[in-house]
């Protein structure tokens, strides 16, 4: 085994987390309370073809894979910038076109992801079906040389600054189990009849979250995905990537709490002494140290099964859950370590509680992470 990365993705660590750098924190978090977003930071990673590594070569990318896309969210997390539509454009929407799409749709969408100049959402979340997708209610009927789209999806991130969504409808049932079959289109999200609602939350971020209501809009057929009916297996192809960077996402967020805990508890003084030497603080920052790195390790794990092509399911899962659970750690512990100052703005850590704790429920539960191992890894009978 080599756990030693590449002299590439270590330069490419380096330069991203440059970048990051030099807009850092409080550029993030003011770009996201006056509503605005993160264009410049974006067109950075983009002009450098950063956010590109995972694009195939033959489509203007870096023909990396997920462990180089890992690390473009782990270093953004780690300055204090997580950006959910990297998660969202550039690991869930570029495997599933990369491997699904017709040699036209890898041209059309392809190199504009690469360059950040297309970003495109994801649609999937429904208010009555959550995590069974196969209860899915928005349709897609087909109409000659073209289909119509009707429904609602709901907890839309950045809808309102990509251009295109990737959708997950409901295409027909299977009359043997009742379930779904599930079709992809890549709908414009200025297409007539469809419509979007902001869902106010109490996260400090640039990406908003949004209802997505679909009114009979109509799509062409080139606009469908492989095949129809074979959603459900395409859409996994994304899922799994999915939670890989979400997982890179929260060691990001993990390492950016614990570096600024660490300094303020080298430089804060009471009773003569830097109250990092105090156990009661050392402790359970070393602990959480501990649970960030085992964390890095399962998403580096389950970044190299899937780029080898190897079943990447239990792990992506694993550490999913891994991530969310060390991050929320390391930031309680951060905001105890700072005390007061843990709240305040100035120090940059409770405004970022919001996005930590939402990747505990997003985009997949800590519950259905660990129905998942109990069924899959362990065998257990299922309840469901």
């Amino acid at each position: 085994m080599d756990f030693a990365e590449t002299d590439e993705q270590r330069l490419l660590r380096e330069t991203v987390a440059g970048i990051a750098g030099r807009y850092g924190h409080r550029y993030y978090v003011a770009k996201a309370r006056a509503g605005e977003k993160p264009d410049e930071l974006w067109q950075a990673l983009g002009r450098g073809g950063y956010l590109g590594v995972a694009v195939p070569e033959a489509y203007g990318g870096g023909g990396g894979g997920m462990a180089e896309l890992a690390i473009i969210c782990e270093e953004l997390a780690a300055q204090g910038c997580p950006l959910l539509l990297v998660v969202v454009s550039l690991a869930i929407a570029v495997p599933i076109i990369a491997r699904f799409g017709s040699d036209a749709q890898r041209a059309q969408w392809l190199p504009r992801l690469a360059t950040g100049e297309l970003k495109m959402a994801f649609a999937i979340t429904e208010a009555d079906a959550g995590s069974n997708s196969h209860r899915l209610t928005t349709t897609a009927v087909s109409e000659g040389d073209r289909w119509r789209i009707s429904g609602s999806k709901h907890y839309i991130s950045g809808a309102d600054e990509a251009q295109a969504v990737l959708v997950v409808t409901r295409t027909g049932t299977d009359p043997a189990s009742g379930r779904g079959r599930l079709s992809l289109f890549v709908v414009d999200l200025d297409a007539p009849g469809l419509e979007r609602t902001l869902i106010p939350v109490e996260i400090v971020a640039p990406e908003k979250q949004f209802v997505l209501s679909f009114d009979r809009v109509e799509v062409a057929a080139d606009r469908l995905l492989g095949v129809e009916g074979d959603g459900l297996r395409q859409v996994f192809c994304g899922l799994n990537p999915e939670r890989i960077m979400s997982a890179a996402t929260s060691v990001g967020l993990g390492r950016y709490a614990l570096q600024r805990a660490v300094a303020y508890a080298r430089e804060r003084r009471v009773w003569d002494v830097p109250i990092g030497a105090h156990q009661g603080l050392s402790h359970p920052l070393a602990d959480a140290k501990v649970q960030v790195e085992l964390a890095r390790l399962m998403a580096q794990k389950a970044a190299w099964c899937h780029d080898t092509g190897r079943e990447a399911g239990e792990a992506a899962n694993m550490a999913k859950y891994a991530g969310a659970e060390a991050a929320l750690a390391a930031l309680d512990r951060a905001i105890q370590v700072h005390g007061g100052n843990g709240l305040a703005s100035e120090y940059g850590l409770a405004d970022l509680w919001g996005i930590t704790r939402l990747l505990r429920t997003a985009p997949v539960s800590r519950e259905m992470v660990l129905n998942f191992i109990a069924r899959h890894s362990l065998g257990l009978p299922e309840s469901y």
